[in-house]
Protein backbone atom coordinates (compact mmCIF):
# COMPACT_ATOMS: atom_id res chain seq x y z
CA UNK A 1 0.00 0.00 0.00
CA UNK A 2 1.50 3.68 -1.10
CA UNK A 3 2.69 5.60 1.57
CA UNK A 4 0.21 9.36 2.42
CA UNK A 5 2.03 12.17 1.37
CA UNK A 6 1.53 15.18 3.53
CA UNK A 7 0.80 18.56 1.43
CA UNK A 8 3.48 20.22 3.04
CA UNK A 9 5.79 16.97 2.48
CA UNK A 10 4.99 17.12 -1.47
CA UNK A 11 5.61 20.89 -2.00
CA UNK A 12 9.17 20.57 -0.38
CA UNK A 13 9.87 18.00 -3.01
CA UNK A 14 8.47 18.95 -5.48
CA UNK A 15 10.46 22.47 -5.04
CA UNK A 16 13.55 20.74 -4.45
CA UNK A 17 12.69 18.39 -7.75
CA UNK A 18 12.04 21.58 -9.70
CA UNK A 19 15.71 23.02 -8.87
CA UNK A 20 17.55 20.20 -9.22
CA UNK A 21 15.98 19.81 -12.50
CA UNK A 22 17.44 23.09 -13.65
CA UNK A 23 20.21 22.45 -14.05
CA UNK A 24 19.26 18.96 -16.07
CA UNK A 25 17.27 21.43 -18.13
CA UNK A 26 20.49 22.77 -19.51
CA UNK A 27 21.30 19.19 -21.58
CA UNK A 28 17.92 20.15 -23.61
CA UNK A 29 19.51 23.24 -24.73
CA UNK A 30 22.56 21.61 -25.85
CA UNK A 31 20.83 18.59 -27.86
CA UNK A 32 18.20 21.65 -29.78
CA UNK A 33 21.29 23.66 -30.61
CA UNK A 34 22.34 22.21 -34.07
CA UNK A 35 18.64 22.66 -35.07
CA UNK A 36 19.24 26.68 -34.88
CA UNK A 37 22.45 26.46 -36.33
CA UNK A 38 22.33 23.58 -39.18
CA UNK A 39 21.21 25.31 -41.82
CA UNK A 40 23.68 28.62 -40.48
CA UNK A 41 26.39 26.83 -40.48
CA UNK A 42 26.47 24.96 -43.70
CA UNK A 43 25.73 28.54 -45.76
CA UNK A 44 27.83 31.33 -46.85
CA UNK A 45 26.79 33.36 -44.04
CA UNK A 46 28.13 30.93 -41.48
CA UNK A 47 29.50 32.48 -38.42
CA UNK A 48 32.51 29.93 -38.58
CA UNK A 49 35.54 30.83 -40.75
CA UNK A 50 34.20 28.56 -43.58
CA UNK A 51 30.92 26.96 -44.31
CA UNK A 52 30.84 23.11 -43.01
CA UNK A 53 30.02 19.93 -44.77
CA UNK A 54 27.38 17.59 -43.77
CA UNK A 55 29.51 15.05 -41.86
CA UNK A 56 30.86 17.40 -40.01
CA UNK A 57 27.46 18.66 -38.93
CA UNK A 58 26.48 15.26 -38.00
CA UNK A 59 30.12 15.15 -36.10
CA UNK A 60 28.80 18.01 -34.16
CA UNK A 61 25.49 16.59 -33.04
CA UNK A 62 26.40 13.19 -32.05
CA UNK A 63 29.80 14.15 -30.06
CA UNK A 64 28.02 15.70 -27.04
CA UNK A 65 27.67 11.90 -26.61
CA UNK A 66 30.96 10.86 -27.09
CA UNK A 67 32.04 13.03 -24.07
CA UNK A 68 28.83 12.32 -22.15
CA UNK A 69 30.38 8.61 -22.34
CA UNK A 70 33.76 9.63 -21.45
CA UNK A 71 32.14 11.43 -18.76
CA UNK A 72 29.68 8.94 -16.84
CA UNK A 73 32.33 7.03 -14.89
CA UNK A 74 33.63 10.36 -13.37
CA UNK A 75 29.94 11.03 -12.55
CA UNK A 76 29.84 7.88 -10.33
CA UNK A 77 32.96 8.45 -8.75
CA UNK A 78 31.67 12.17 -7.63
CA UNK A 79 28.19 10.88 -6.65
CA UNK A 80 29.85 8.50 -3.85
CA UNK A 81 32.76 10.44 -3.08
CA UNK A 82 31.50 13.97 -2.81
CA UNK A 83 27.76 13.32 -2.29
CA UNK A 84 24.84 13.66 -5.08
CA UNK A 85 24.06 17.60 -3.62
CA UNK A 86 27.70 19.00 -4.62
CA UNK A 87 27.86 16.31 -7.64
CA UNK A 88 24.70 17.81 -9.35
CA UNK A 89 26.49 21.48 -8.37
CA UNK A 90 29.42 20.73 -10.13
CA UNK A 91 28.54 18.63 -13.14
CA UNK A 92 26.64 22.35 -14.57
CA UNK A 93 30.29 23.98 -14.90
CA UNK A 94 31.23 22.28 -18.52
CA UNK A 95 27.92 24.25 -20.02
CA UNK A 96 29.26 27.53 -18.82
CA UNK A 97 32.83 26.18 -20.39
CA UNK A 98 31.02 24.96 -23.61
CA UNK A 99 28.80 28.75 -24.16
CA UNK A 100 31.23 30.81 -23.47
CA UNK A 101 33.76 29.39 -26.11
CA UNK A 102 31.18 28.62 -28.70
CA UNK A 103 29.95 32.60 -28.29
CA UNK A 104 33.80 34.16 -28.88
CA UNK A 105 34.91 31.57 -31.50
CA UNK A 106 34.86 31.05 -35.14
CA UNK A 107 36.66 27.86 -35.27
CA UNK A 108 34.80 25.09 -36.34
CA UNK A 109 37.27 22.79 -33.98
CA UNK A 110 36.44 24.86 -31.10
CA UNK A 111 32.75 24.45 -31.32
CA UNK A 112 33.91 20.79 -31.52
CA UNK A 113 35.85 20.63 -28.78
CA UNK A 114 33.54 22.51 -26.63
CA UNK A 115 30.03 20.25 -27.53
CA UNK A 116 32.13 17.21 -26.49
CA UNK A 117 33.11 19.13 -23.19
CA UNK A 118 29.28 19.59 -22.39
CA UNK A 119 28.79 16.30 -23.04
CA UNK A 120 30.51 15.97 -19.13
CA UNK A 121 27.89 18.02 -17.97
CA UNK A 122 25.05 15.54 -20.18
CA UNK A 123 26.54 12.58 -18.17
CA UNK A 124 25.70 14.32 -15.01
CA UNK A 125 21.94 14.49 -15.10
CA UNK A 126 22.23 10.92 -13.53
CA UNK A 127 23.03 12.16 -10.49
CA UNK A 128 19.87 14.70 -10.51
CA UNK A 129 17.37 11.42 -11.37
CA UNK A 130 19.77 9.68 -8.36
CA UNK A 131 18.58 12.82 -5.80
CA UNK A 132 15.15 12.97 -6.97
CA UNK A 133 14.67 9.64 -6.51
CA UNK A 134 16.59 9.35 -2.93
CA UNK A 135 14.40 12.54 -1.34
CA UNK A 136 11.03 11.40 -2.75
CA UNK A 137 8.67 9.17 -1.19
CA UNK A 138 7.58 6.03 -3.03
CA UNK A 139 4.00 7.32 -3.82
CA UNK A 140 5.23 10.05 -5.90
CA UNK A 141 8.62 9.16 -6.65
CA UNK A 142 7.50 8.62 -10.66
CA UNK A 143 5.91 12.32 -10.55
CA UNK A 144 9.27 13.84 -8.89
CA UNK A 145 11.75 11.89 -11.31
CA UNK A 146 10.70 12.45 -13.77
CA UNK A 147 18.03 11.09 1.69
CA UNK A 148 20.14 8.87 3.23
CA UNK A 149 20.85 10.69 6.58
CA UNK A 150 17.97 11.71 9.26
CA UNK A 151 18.46 15.24 8.85
CA UNK A 152 17.57 15.09 4.86
CA UNK A 153 14.83 12.75 5.38
CA UNK A 154 12.70 15.05 8.28
CA UNK A 155 13.42 18.25 5.86
CA UNK A 156 11.90 16.57 2.88
CA UNK A 157 8.75 15.00 4.91
CA UNK A 158 7.98 17.76 7.11
CA UNK A 159 8.40 16.13 9.99
CA UNK A 160 10.48 16.17 13.32
CA UNK A 161 13.81 14.56 13.42
CA UNK A 162 12.92 11.89 16.01
CA UNK A 163 9.79 11.02 14.65
CA UNK A 164 8.52 7.04 13.49
CA UNK A 165 8.62 8.07 9.99
CA UNK A 166 12.74 9.62 9.85
CA UNK A 167 13.62 6.14 12.35
CA UNK A 168 11.37 3.88 9.74
CA UNK A 169 13.56 5.09 6.75
CA UNK A 170 16.55 5.09 8.38
CA UNK A 171 15.85 1.08 9.41
CA UNK A 172 15.17 0.64 6.16
CA UNK A 173 17.95 2.33 4.49
CA UNK A 174 20.44 0.45 6.72
CA UNK A 175 19.15 -2.93 5.92
CA UNK A 176 20.12 -2.21 2.49
CA UNK A 177 23.36 -0.69 3.02
CA UNK A 178 24.45 -2.91 5.09
CA UNK A 179 26.55 -4.71 2.96
CA UNK A 180 28.58 -7.21 5.26
CA UNK A 181 25.24 -9.09 6.27
CA UNK A 182 22.36 -10.42 3.86
CA UNK A 183 19.76 -7.70 2.41
CA UNK A 184 16.69 -8.90 3.62
CA UNK A 185 13.27 -8.23 1.49
CA UNK A 186 10.31 -8.60 3.30
CA UNK A 187 7.08 -9.90 1.02
CA UNK A 188 4.79 -7.33 1.68
CA UNK A 189 1.71 -10.30 1.47
CA UNK A 190 2.95 -12.84 3.52
CA UNK A 191 5.84 -11.30 5.77
CA UNK A 192 8.10 -14.06 5.06
CA UNK A 193 11.86 -13.36 5.15
CA UNK A 194 12.47 -14.68 1.54
CA UNK A 195 15.62 -14.05 -0.01
CA UNK A 196 18.83 -12.31 -0.28
CA UNK A 197 19.96 -9.42 -2.61
CA UNK A 198 23.44 -7.96 -2.99
CA UNK A 199 25.27 -6.21 -6.35
CA UNK A 200 26.05 -9.47 -7.88
CA UNK A 201 22.52 -10.95 -7.66
CA UNK A 202 20.15 -11.99 -10.39
CA UNK A 203 17.65 -9.11 -9.62
CA UNK A 204 20.68 -6.44 -10.28
CA UNK A 205 21.77 -7.92 -13.57
CA UNK A 206 17.73 -8.22 -14.54
CA UNK A 207 17.24 -4.55 -13.44
CA UNK A 208 20.15 -3.43 -15.53
CA UNK A 209 19.32 -5.29 -18.40
CA UNK A 210 15.87 -3.78 -18.46
CA UNK A 211 17.13 -0.31 -17.98
CA UNK A 212 19.68 -0.72 -20.83
CA UNK A 213 16.63 -1.94 -22.82
CA UNK A 214 14.47 0.40 -22.50
CA UNK A 215 17.17 3.23 -22.99
CA UNK A 216 17.72 2.13 -26.31
CA UNK A 217 14.43 1.17 -27.26
CA UNK A 218 13.85 5.31 -26.72
CA UNK A 219 16.50 6.56 -28.47
CA UNK A 220 16.14 4.10 -31.69
CA UNK A 221 12.62 5.19 -31.93
CA UNK A 222 13.89 8.66 -33.66
CA UNK A 223 12.56 11.48 -31.16
CA UNK A 224 16.17 12.70 -30.38
CA UNK A 225 16.94 13.63 -34.14
CA UNK A 226 13.43 15.09 -34.46
CA UNK A 227 14.99 17.79 -31.95
CA UNK A 228 18.54 17.66 -33.03
CA UNK A 229 17.94 18.44 -36.82
CA UNK A 230 13.88 20.03 -36.27
CA UNK A 231 14.69 22.81 -38.31
CA UNK A 232 15.82 21.58 -41.20
CA UNK A 233 12.98 18.73 -41.01
CA UNK A 234 10.37 21.15 -40.46
CA UNK A 235 12.06 23.00 -43.71
CA UNK A 236 10.67 20.06 -45.44
CA UNK A 237 7.59 18.53 -43.86
CA UNK A 238 5.98 22.15 -43.65
CA UNK A 239 7.42 24.25 -46.00
CA UNK A 240 4.64 26.93 -45.81
CA UNK A 241 5.58 27.90 -41.76
CA UNK A 242 8.71 29.06 -40.57
CA UNK A 243 10.89 26.21 -39.45
CA UNK A 244 12.28 28.67 -36.15
CA UNK A 245 8.34 28.96 -35.14
CA UNK A 246 8.09 24.95 -35.59
CA UNK A 247 10.60 24.31 -33.48
CA UNK A 248 9.93 26.81 -30.70
CA UNK A 249 6.27 25.63 -31.19
CA UNK A 250 7.69 22.06 -30.11
CA UNK A 251 9.07 23.16 -26.99
CA UNK A 252 6.00 23.92 -25.96
CA UNK A 253 4.81 20.86 -27.20
CA UNK A 254 7.34 18.92 -25.00
CA UNK A 255 6.63 20.76 -22.05
CA UNK A 256 3.04 20.32 -21.55
CA UNK A 257 3.57 16.55 -22.19
CA UNK A 258 5.92 16.44 -19.50
CA UNK A 259 3.61 18.48 -16.90
CA UNK A 260 1.27 15.87 -18.33
CA UNK A 261 3.01 12.68 -17.95
CA UNK A 262 4.25 13.74 -14.61
CA UNK A 263 0.85 13.03 -13.22
CA UNK A 264 0.41 10.03 -15.68
CA UNK A 265 3.46 8.57 -14.35
CA UNK A 266 2.16 7.24 -10.99
CA UNK A 267 -1.35 6.40 -11.95
CA UNK A 268 -1.02 4.32 -15.32
CA UNK A 269 1.96 2.96 -14.15
CA UNK A 270 5.40 2.44 -15.87
CA UNK A 271 4.72 -0.67 -17.46
CA UNK A 272 1.27 0.41 -18.88
CA UNK A 273 2.35 4.14 -20.04
CA UNK A 274 5.26 2.82 -22.05
CA UNK A 275 3.77 -0.01 -23.72
CA UNK A 276 0.52 2.55 -24.48
CA UNK A 277 3.04 5.69 -25.68
CA UNK A 278 5.33 3.28 -27.59
CA UNK A 279 2.37 1.85 -29.54
CA UNK A 280 0.52 5.24 -30.41
CA UNK A 281 4.04 6.51 -31.21
CA UNK A 282 4.51 4.08 -33.89
CA UNK A 283 1.16 5.04 -35.20
CA UNK A 284 2.37 8.43 -35.50
CA UNK A 285 6.29 7.28 -37.09
CA UNK A 286 4.21 5.42 -40.16
CA UNK A 287 2.16 8.67 -40.40
CA UNK A 288 4.91 11.02 -40.51
CA UNK A 289 6.92 8.48 -42.97
CA UNK A 290 4.80 7.98 -45.79
CA UNK A 291 3.90 11.94 -45.61
CA UNK A 292 7.36 13.03 -45.61
CA UNK A 293 7.78 9.98 -48.31
CA UNK A 294 4.61 10.28 -50.88
CA UNK A 295 3.34 14.05 -49.25
CA UNK A 296 -0.80 12.14 -49.78
CA UNK A 297 -2.03 15.15 -47.65
CA UNK A 298 -1.90 18.62 -46.87
CA UNK A 299 1.18 20.53 -44.93
CA UNK A 300 -1.17 21.56 -42.22
CA UNK A 301 -1.57 17.36 -41.47
CA UNK A 302 2.39 17.01 -41.06
CA UNK A 303 2.50 19.61 -38.33
CA UNK A 304 -0.13 18.27 -36.26
CA UNK A 305 0.83 14.05 -36.35
CA UNK A 306 4.59 15.79 -35.66
CA UNK A 307 3.40 17.75 -32.53
CA UNK A 308 0.60 14.77 -31.80
CA UNK A 309 3.96 12.08 -32.27
CA UNK A 310 5.99 14.22 -29.73
CA UNK A 311 3.56 14.74 -27.02
CA UNK A 312 3.20 11.05 -26.92
CA UNK A 313 6.56 10.43 -26.96
CA UNK A 314 7.67 12.83 -24.24
CA UNK A 315 4.34 12.11 -22.06
CA UNK A 316 5.47 8.20 -21.76
CA UNK A 317 8.21 6.66 -23.74
CA UNK A 318 10.85 9.86 -22.73
CA UNK A 319 10.19 9.65 -18.64
CA UNK A 320 10.21 6.27 -17.81
CA UNK A 321 13.37 4.58 -18.89
CA UNK A 322 14.65 7.59 -16.73
CA UNK A 323 12.38 6.49 -13.61
CA UNK A 324 13.50 2.66 -13.89
CA UNK A 325 17.06 3.82 -13.53
CA UNK A 326 16.34 5.84 -10.92
CA UNK A 327 14.38 3.60 -9.07
CA UNK A 328 15.10 -0.21 -9.98
CA UNK A 329 18.46 -0.37 -7.94
CA UNK A 330 19.59 -0.93 -4.92
CA UNK A 331 21.27 2.36 -3.02
CA UNK A 332 24.56 0.91 -2.95
CA UNK A 333 24.76 -0.19 -6.32
CA UNK A 334 22.52 3.26 -8.09
CA UNK A 335 25.30 4.72 -9.20
CA UNK A 336 26.85 1.97 -10.85
CA UNK A 337 24.00 0.75 -12.34
CA UNK A 338 23.22 4.32 -13.61
CA UNK A 339 26.27 4.95 -15.06
CA UNK A 340 26.31 1.71 -16.74
CA UNK A 341 22.92 2.30 -18.17
CA UNK A 342 23.89 6.30 -19.70
CA UNK A 343 27.10 4.48 -20.78
CA UNK A 344 24.86 2.32 -23.64
CA UNK A 345 21.98 5.86 -23.38
CA UNK A 346 25.21 7.84 -24.74
CA UNK A 347 26.13 5.18 -27.47
CA UNK A 348 23.07 4.95 -28.67
CA UNK A 349 22.83 8.48 -29.23
CA UNK A 350 25.94 8.70 -30.66
CA UNK A 351 24.77 6.15 -33.31
CA UNK A 352 21.13 7.47 -34.54
CA UNK A 353 22.60 10.66 -34.44
CA UNK A 354 25.42 10.39 -36.78
CA UNK A 355 24.54 7.98 -38.98
CA UNK A 356 20.64 9.88 -39.84
CA UNK A 357 22.10 12.48 -42.22
CA UNK A 358 24.08 9.60 -44.30
CA UNK A 359 20.98 7.28 -43.97
CA UNK A 360 18.37 10.26 -45.18
CA UNK A 361 20.67 10.91 -47.69
CA UNK A 362 20.87 7.16 -48.75
CA UNK A 363 16.74 6.23 -48.37
CA UNK A 364 15.48 9.53 -47.92
CA UNK A 365 13.81 11.30 -44.73
CA UNK A 366 10.47 9.39 -45.33
CA UNK A 367 11.62 6.12 -45.21
CA UNK A 368 14.64 6.34 -42.49
CA UNK A 369 11.27 7.27 -40.28
CA UNK A 370 9.71 3.41 -41.35
CA UNK A 371 12.79 2.29 -39.61
CA UNK A 372 11.70 4.39 -36.71
CA UNK A 373 8.20 2.99 -36.45
CA UNK A 374 9.49 -0.76 -36.41
CA UNK A 375 11.54 0.14 -33.01
CA UNK A 376 8.38 1.91 -31.49
CA UNK A 377 6.39 -1.56 -31.86
CA UNK A 378 9.14 -3.30 -31.07
CA UNK A 379 9.30 -1.03 -27.82
CA UNK A 380 5.32 -2.01 -27.10
CA UNK A 381 5.71 -5.10 -27.20
CA UNK A 382 8.79 -5.85 -24.79
CA UNK A 383 7.05 -3.43 -22.33
CA UNK A 384 3.74 -5.39 -22.32
CA UNK A 385 6.06 -8.68 -22.07
CA UNK A 386 9.13 -8.16 -20.18
CA UNK A 387 8.00 -4.81 -17.79
CA UNK A 388 7.19 -5.28 -14.49
CA UNK A 389 5.23 -2.51 -12.76
CA UNK A 390 7.23 -0.62 -10.10
CA UNK A 391 4.89 2.06 -9.48
CA UNK A 392 4.78 3.00 -5.66
CA UNK A 393 7.10 0.04 -4.58
CA UNK A 394 10.42 0.86 -2.85
CA UNK A 395 14.00 -0.53 -4.11
CA UNK A 396 14.06 -3.59 -2.06
CA UNK A 397 10.28 -4.18 -2.87
CA UNK A 398 11.32 -4.02 -6.51
CA UNK A 399 13.99 -6.80 -6.28
CA UNK A 400 11.78 -8.78 -6.10
CA UNK A 401 10.06 -8.37 -9.66
CA UNK A 402 13.18 -9.37 -11.55
CA UNK A 403 13.55 -12.72 -10.00
CA UNK A 404 12.31 -15.55 -12.01
CA UNK A 405 9.01 -16.59 -11.72
CA UNK A 406 10.12 -20.07 -10.60
CA UNK A 407 11.89 -18.78 -7.33
CA UNK A 408 9.63 -16.01 -6.97
CA UNK A 409 6.83 -18.95 -6.51
CA UNK A 410 9.21 -20.45 -4.23
CA UNK A 411 9.65 -17.49 -1.91
CA UNK A 412 5.66 -17.18 -1.10
CA UNK A 413 5.57 -20.92 -0.08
Amino acid sequence: MSEKVKPKAFLMQGCATLIICFLTSLTGFVFAWPSYTFQIYLSNETYLEAPISTSQMSMLGSIINVGALLGTPLTVYMADKLGRKYSAMLVGLPYVITWALVSVTRSYYVVLFSLGLSGLSAAGQSISSIYISEISQDSIRGSLTSSEARDSIAFYRRVDVDSKEVEGEIKSLRVQLDLNSDIIIEDSTTNHVPETVNEKSESSKRALLTVIITMSVMVLMGSLVLQMFADSIFKEAIPSMRPNTCAILLVVDYLMASLVGASTLDKLGRKNLMTITSFIAGIFTILIGTQLHMHWAPYWFTAVIIYLHSFIFNLGVAQVPLVLAAEVFLPEVRALGNSIALAFLWITNWIVVSTFLPLVEFIGLGQTFYIFSVICFIGSVYSHLCLPETKGLSADAIQLLFIKKERNSNLKV
